[in-house]
């Protein structure tokens, strides 16, 4: 369990507490709306009122004592460079901030963000190679060429084992995982046999994932 400070009840604020939450962290979320608050409380977190551009109100978090600081205003571009500042100074263990355009990153950045996220360009990203492409149900990118693509099984690999495939070989891809409906097999065994209602979770550059998405039927 991970102790969680999240500055900033947006949309991706709040959705990231939650989800903290859930997974069984301590979470304490602060923004300087009242109603953001009060409606907040009905999750199990812990919730306060305060303007963190102020150095007082972020010194009364003891921002020390979180294993990971999210600044999670992308309205406000200096406001979040205040607090990004500001909690590098006083002794935060890492910081991640959101940034909304390029020039916000950058600059957080330079301010003492340990990490920038950019969730509404990402996002944007990830459904373009998603619907770009035929035959992917999910893809997270891992860097600018290369990703994790969830896809159906060609024909071809039906009751036939990836050893007997040679399908690193000859695709250039990795298997990850195999979905079988609601189970999940990691890291699957070269004596592995497809179903053909497999979906397979690959690692491979776009590229490659073109050639084998135009064998998919």
């Amino acid at each position: 369990m991970r102790s969680v400070l999240i500055i900033g009840l947006g949309r991706f604020g709040k959705t990231l507490a939650i989800k903290f939450s859930e997974i069984g962290n301590d979470v304490m979320v602060v923004d300087n709306n009242e109603d953001n608050i009060r409606e907040f409380m009905q999750y199990s977190v812990n919730a306060k009122i305060a303007d963190c551009t102020k150095r007082e109100a972020l010194e009364s978090l003891g921002v020390r004592n979180f294993d990971i600081c999210f600044v999670c205003i992308g309205s406000n571009f200096q406001a979040s460079l205040e607090i990004t500042s500001q909690l590098k100074e006083l002794g935060a263990k890492k910081v991640v901030s959101k940034a909304s355009t390029d020039i916000h990153a950058k600059f957080l950045g330079r301010n003492g963000a340990d990490e920038v996220v950019y969730p509404e360009r990402d996002r944007a990203e990830k459904l373009a190679v998603q619907y770009s492409l035929s035959n992917i149900f999910d893809y997270t990118e891992i860097s600018e060429d290369t990703g994790i693509y969830e896809i159906p099984i060609l024909d071809s690999w039906d009751n036939h084992s990836i050893m007997e495939l040679n399908i690193r070989n000859k695709y250039k891809i990795n298997i990850l995982a195999i979905k079988k409906g609601d189970e999940v097999i990691t890291l699957p065994g070269a004596d592995y046999v497809f179903d053909h209602d497999d979906h397979v979770l690959v690692l491979g550059k776009q590229r490659d994932m073109e050639k084998l998405l135009s064998k998919i039927k």
